[in-house]
C-alpha cells in the first residue's frame, strides 16, 4: 500500500502554536515593527513563524527573498533549521529566504561590486592576531610622528625625569595605554561612520590637556594606511564597504528589488552604521525615503544588552526604535516567557525594578520598563513555565568562597540524585572564577560529579600563542617586548607573582643578570628573575625540538592543554623533518598562529557541550547568554564585581585618575547622540562608570533568567582582593541587589 504523505497545517494552525507578542509577530503585513522581547519569551520561535508566513503568503522566490539577520553562526544556523521546519509543515519547498550574520550580509554586498565596495578580490579579513600586530606598528609610527604629544603623555600629571620611571613609562604607553586606546577608538568610530578627521574637529570642542581625540585620530590614520597596504579588512570595513555600494541608485535599487523585508534578530546589539544597512535593504525600491514603507522587523531585548562596554553596540539605538515605532502603533512586545519558573521570574522582575529606582547608574537607566509574565494556562507549547525545584531561588550568605563552592558540589550531587537528566550551570563573572571553581569542585568531590569548565577549552585554544611567547624570549631574552610578553604568560598561569612588569623590562640585562652594586629587588622580583632564568637555562640544555613540552609542563598545562602541545609539537616535527632549529621553530609557529587554523585537543566540538544533561557546566555569565539549565548557581556576587567600578591600572595612573581608552569611548558616544558640547574628560570618565555598572546589573539579569527551575545566588562574607590568589581572603560586601532580594524573599534565604 502507498504511504500517505502528512497533513499540511494551514497558516492559521500554525499561527496557533504561538503565545501573544509571537502572534502579533506572525501576524505582521509589512512595513516597520519593533518587538521588545523579555528573556525566555521565545524570539527565535515567533520570528521563524513570522518568516515561513511571510514567504507563504507572498510566494518569495530566490529572485525576491526575505533577509533573516542573526548575529552569530550558530544563531543562524538555529533559526535557518526552524524556518525550514514551519515551511515543510506548510507543505511549502524551503526557499525564498536566506538567512545571514550581518557581517556575512555585508560581505556579500561588497564582493559582489568591488568597483564600489573599494575592495578586490584578493582582501583578506584581518585575523586578531593580525589586528594585534597592527595596532602595535600604528603605536610606534604614531609615537615617531608625534613627539611633542607622546612627550606630553609621558610627563603626566606630574614628571621629575628619573631615567628609570622614564623608561617604565614609555613600556606602559607603547605596550597598555595606546594599543588600548587605538583598538577602543577604532571600532567605535568606525562602526558610527566617523573618520580621523571627525575626530580630530571634535578634540577642538573638548578641554582636555592631552587632546585624547586628536590622538586617537592620528592612531586611527596609521591603521587604515596600514590595512590598505597589506590588503586586510575588518568586520567594521565590512559594514563601510557595503554601504558605500549601496551608494549607487541603480546597484542599491536592484539589491531592493531583491529584497522583500529584513527581519533581524538581536536588535539590541547592532551599531547606527549595521541598522543603516538594513535600513537600505529593507526600503521600498520605488519610495526609498518613505520609512513608513520599510519592510524592515527588529526583534531584542535593551534589558540583554551587555556587549555595549567592549563594541560600539549601545541599547539606547534599539530602544529610540522600540519608541518610534510606538508612536506608530507598530510596536509588539513580548511579555510572556515559559522559560523559567514563577519564583525565579519574580527575582527577575524585582531585580529589574530594583536597580532603576536605586540610581546606581547614575543618570543612565539600565533597563527598560518591562516585566516577565508567566504564559497562560492554555499556552500552546510544552513544558511552559516548570514546576519549580524546592522553593525555585535560594539566596545562599556563606563564611568564604571555599565555603561557598562546597555548597555548590552539595546542592548539584542532590539535584542529580533526584533527576539524573537535569542540566546544571555555574554561572561566574571571569575565567579565573570559573578556573577556581572547577579546581575546587574538583578537590572536593572527584569524580562524582561531571564538571565541564568551559573556559579551559578557550585556554587550550590559546596554547600556541602561548609557546610562541615563550619561544621568543628564548630567542631574544634582552628584547623589552619579549621579556615583558613572557612575563604577561607566566602571571596569567600562575607561575610567577602579581607585580608591576613595566618596571622590570626597561633594563631587561640588569632584570636577569643584576651585578652586585645593583639594588636588592623585593621578593616577586627575584622569584621572576629566577623562574626567566630556568627557563633560559634549560634552553641551552634541551634540543629545539623538546622546548615546547618541557614549556607546557613548566606551565602546569592540564592534561587537555597537554595534549594539545603534543599535537603541536607534532605538527612543527612534520612541517621542518629534520631542520627542527629554533629559528626554524619560530618561523612555523609563527605561522601556525597567523593563520589561526590549529584546533585545540577537544572530544567533541558540538555547542550542545555546554547543555549536556546530568553535567554542571562552569561558564562565564557572557557566555551563558542564548542558553538555559533547569538549575543555575551564580556564586561570588559582591559589590566588588557586580557592579565593580572602573579600573585604572596602577601602572597607568601617572596620566591620571582615568583611562584614555574609555575617556574617548564616552566622548565619541557622546557626539553620536548629539550631546554637545562633550564631556570633559572628568565627565566623560564618570559616564564610562554609569554605563559599566548600568551593563553590569543587565549581566546579573541575563545570568538569573538562564535558570528553569532552580536560581541559587550567593555572596561569601569573605572573597579574595585579586582572583589570582584566592587564597587571600578579605572582607567583602555583597552586590547591592543581593540584600534587597533577601528582604524581599525572605523565605529563599538558606542558612
Amino acid at each position: 500500500m502507498p504511504v500517505e504523505s502528512p497533513a499540511h497545517v494551514s497558516l492559521e494552525q500554525l499561527r496557533d502554536r504561538l503565545r501573544p507578542g509571537q502572534r502579533e509577530l506572525a501576524l505582521w503585513q509589512g512595513g516597520p515593527l519593533a518587538v521588545s522581547a523579555v528573556p525566555g519569551a521565545g524570539k527565535s520561535t515567533g520570528m521563524a513563524v513570522a518568516a515561513a508566513i511571510a514567504i507563504a503568503q507572498h510566494q518569495l522566490n530566490t529572485r525576491r527573498q526575505l533577509v533573516v539577520v542573526t548575529f552569530t553562526r550558530s544563531a543562524a544556523a538555529n533559526i535557518k533549521t526552524k524556518i525550514r521546519q514551519n515551511l515543510k509543515a506548510l507543505g511549502l519547498p524551503p526557499g525564498g529566504f536566506v538567512v545571514q550574520t550581518l557581517h556575512g550580509l555585508a560581505w556579500t554586498i561588497a564582493r559582489a561590486h568591488p568597483e564600489l565596495s573599494g575592495l578586490n578580490q584578493d582582501s583578506v579579513l584581518v585575523t586578531p592576531n593580525q589586528n594585534h600586530r597592527l595596532i602595535r606598528t600604528c603605536v610606534e609610527q604614531w609615537i615617531s610622528a608625534n613627539a611633542r604629544h607622546y612627550q606630553t603623555l609621558l610627563e603626566g600629571r606630574q614628571f621629575d625625569g628619573e631615567e628609570t620611571e622614564r623608561l617604565r613609562r614609555q613600556s606602559v604607553l607603547r605596550t597598555e595605554v595606546l594599543p588600548a586606546l587605538a583598538t577602543t577608538v577604532i571600532h567605535e568610530a568606525k562602526s558610527s561612520g566617523l573618520l580621523p578627521d571627525d575626530l580630530r574637529s571634535q578634540s577642538n570642542e573638548v578641554d582636555d590637556p592631552y587632546t585624547v581625540l586628536t590622538i586617537a585620530a592620528g592612531l586611527y590614520e596609521f591603521y587604515q594606511t596600514q590595512l590598505r597596504f597589506r590588503n586586510l579588512i575588518d568586520y567594521d570595513e565590512m559594514i563601510l564597504a557595503a554601504l558605500r555600494v549601496l551608494e549607487d541608485p541603480a546597484v542599491r535599487q536592484s539589491w531592493q528589488q531583491q529584497v522583500f523585508a529584513v527581519f533581524e534578530d538581536e536588535a539590541q546589539d547592532s551599531s547606527p552604521l549595521q541598522t543603516r544597512l538594513l535600513e537600505l535593504l529593507a526600503a521600498d525600491p520605488a519610495d526609498p525615503m518613505n520609512r513608513d514603507r520599510y519592510n524592515l522587523v527588529r526583534v531584542g531585548d535593551p534589558n540583554q544588552a551587555i556587549n555595549s562596554t567592549f563594541t560600539p553596540a549601545d541599547p539606547i539605538f534599539f530602544r529610540e526604535f522600540c519608541e518610534e515605532c510606538r508612536t506608530q502603533n507598530r510596536l509588539a512586545t513580548m511579555t510572556q516567557a515559559g522559560r523559567s519558573s514563577r519564583p525565579i521570574i519574580e527575582a527577575a522582575n524585582f531585580v529589574l525594578q530594583w536597580v532603576n529606582k536605586s540610581r546606581l547608574a547614575g543618570v543612565e537607566q539600565p533597563f527598560r520598563v518591562q516585566a516577565i509574565c508567566p504564559v497562560d494556562r492554555d499556552d500552546p507549547q510544552p513544558n511552559a513555565n516548570p514546576v519549580p525545584e524546592g522553593q525555585g531561588l535560594e539566596l545562599h550568605t556563606p563564611d568564604d568562597v571555599y565555603q561557598t563552592v562546597e555548597r555548590i558540589g552539595q546542592r548539584a550531587l542532590q539535584l542529580f540524585k533526584q533527576h539524573p537528566q537535569g542540566q546544571a550551570a555555574v554561572l561566574v563573572r571571569t575565567n579565573d572564577q570559573g578556573r577556581f571553581v572547577a579546581k575546587e569542585l574538583h578537590r572536593w568531590y572527584g569524580d562524582k560529579l561531571l564538571v565541564y569548565e568551559v573556559g579551559q577549552r578557550d585556554r587550550q585554544s590559546h596554547v600556541p600563542v602561548e609557546m610562541l611567547t615563550l619561544l621568543n624570549f628564548l630567542d631574544r631574552p634582552h628584547s623589552p617586548d619579549h621579556l615583558k610578553a613572557a612575563l604577561t604568560v607566566l602571571v596569567a598561569r600562575k607561575r610567577i607573582p602579581t607585580q608591576d612588569l613595566n618596571a622590570l623590562v626597561g633594563f631587561p640585562e640588569q632584570f636577569l643578570y643584576p651585578g652586585p652594586l645593583d639594588p636588592l629587588q623585593p621578593e616577586p622580583v627575584i622569584e621572576a628573575r629566577h623562574y626567566c632564568n630556568s627557563l633560559l637555562n634549560a634552553r641551552l640544555k634541551l634540543p629545539p625540538a623538546q622546548l615546547i613540552p618541557f614549556l607546557a609542563l613548566t606551565l602546569d598545562y592540564e592534561q587537555t592543554e597537554l595534549a594539545t602541545a603534543d599535537k603541536l609539537t607534532e605538527r612543527i616535527a612534520q612541517q621542518l623533518a629534520s631542520n627542527q632549529t629554533l629559528a626554524a621553530i619560530l618561523g612555523s609557529l609563527n605561522e601556525i598562529v597567523a593563520s589561526e587554523q590549529f584546533e585545540p585537543v577537544d572530544a567533541d566540538d558540538a555547542e550542545e557541550r555546554y547543555t549536556r544533561l546530568g553535567q554542571l557546566t562552569v561558564i562565564t555569565m557572557h557566555k551563558a547568554k542564548g542558553l538555559d539549565w533547569d538549575y543555575v548557581f551564580i556564586p561570588f556576587l559582591h559589590e566588588q564585581t557586580i557592579p565593580g567600578s572602573q579600573w585604572i591600572p596602577p601602572q597607568g595612573q601617572f596620566l591620571g585618575d582615568f583611562t584614555l581608552a574609555e575617556v574617548a569611548r564616552a566622548q565619541i558616544r557622546a557626539s553620536l547622540h548629539n550631546q554637545f558640547p562633550l564631556p570633559s574628560i572628568d565627565a566623560a570618565w564618570e559616564r564610562a562608570k554609569n554605563l559599566k555598572t548600568a551593563e553590569e546589573f543587565r549581566l546579573l539579569y541575563v545570568a538569573m533568567t538562564r535558570a528553569k527551575r532552580l536560581l541559587w545566588l550567593s555572596a561569601a562574607r569573605k572573597a579574595p582582593f585579586t582572583w589570582n590568589k584566592p587564597e587571600n581572603l578579605q572582607d567583602r560586601e555583597p552586590c547591592p541587589a543581593l540584600p534587597a532580594l533577601m528582604e524581599r524573599f525572605p523565605t529563599s534565604v538558606m542558612a
